[in-house]
């Protein structure tokens, strides 16, 4: 379903560009909150105001076997990026990250590419999120749809360094960290993690990986592991 929603709506997201882009994406998701809130079930009553639903059918999983599909999701994500860098189409979205005229003209096709890529991610997310849901047991609109779920993988991948495959993964244990540290500042954490990434971005604008790649100890190590 969030594959094919992500096609849907992938015509109309992807006139955007630049922050207009970013902007628009966050929109898609406070638009789909709003409409869940008041969603009305066949011959039921409106069901909103935040109001949610245990999932059922979990009686037999324990934290061990949601522990380990979210394992099994972060690797296989891990496994798939690594896959799609080293092929055409990873060539093909590097080039469109570059200079996406220059792509266009040199016979890429733009459009095709940037769906393949939404509609991984749609699907990765998805499976991500059903997990997280099967592990909370509650699911409600406000918390599905927040803008947060989004930020949050905005400044794991920035932090980490955006252009990197390490980068994420080191952003998000840095962001899973801050938000139990952060867990007792619940009404400004928001506004600490804005601060890092702040600056994260002036310190090292390509984040931790794009800073540590131009150090010295790093590229010797790059030169004993490549012999």
């Amino acid at each position: 379903m969030a594959v094919l929603f992500s096609i849907l709506i992938s015509p109309a997201v992807f006139r955007l560009r630049g922050i207009y882009f970013s902007i628009g994406t966050l929109v898609v998701p406070e638009a789909l909150r709003i409409i869940f809130l008041n969603w009305r079930f066949v011959g039921e009553q409106i069901h909103g105001k935040g109001a949610g639903y245990m999932i059922k059918g979990l009686e037999g999983l324990s934290m061990t076997h949601i522990y380990w599909f979210a394992i099994l999701i972060g690797l296989a994500s891990v496994f798939i990026v690594r896959i799609i860098l080293a092929s055409k189409i990873g060539m093909g979205l590097a080039a469109i990250r570059d200079n996406d005229e220059a792509a266009s003209t040199s016979g890429i096709n733009i459009f095709n590419l940037k769906l393949f890529a939404f509609a991984i991610s749609a699907c990765i997310a998805a499976i991500a999120g059903a997990v997280f849901f099967m592990f909370q047991g509650y699911i409600s609109p406000s918390v599905s749809f927040s803008m947060k779920w989004t930020i949050t993988m905005i400044l794991a991948t920035v932090i980490g360094g955006i252009s990197t495959e390490e980068g994420p993964i080191i952003g998000t244990a840095i962001i899973v960290f801050l938000h139990f540290v952060l867990a007792r500042y619940a009404g400004i954490s928001l506004v600490i993690q804005g601060t890092l990434l702040i600056i994260v971005m002036l310190l090292a604008p390509q984040g931790i990986m794009g800073f540590l790649r131009k150090t010295r100890p790093y590229q010797s190590f790059l030169r004993l592991m490549t012999g």
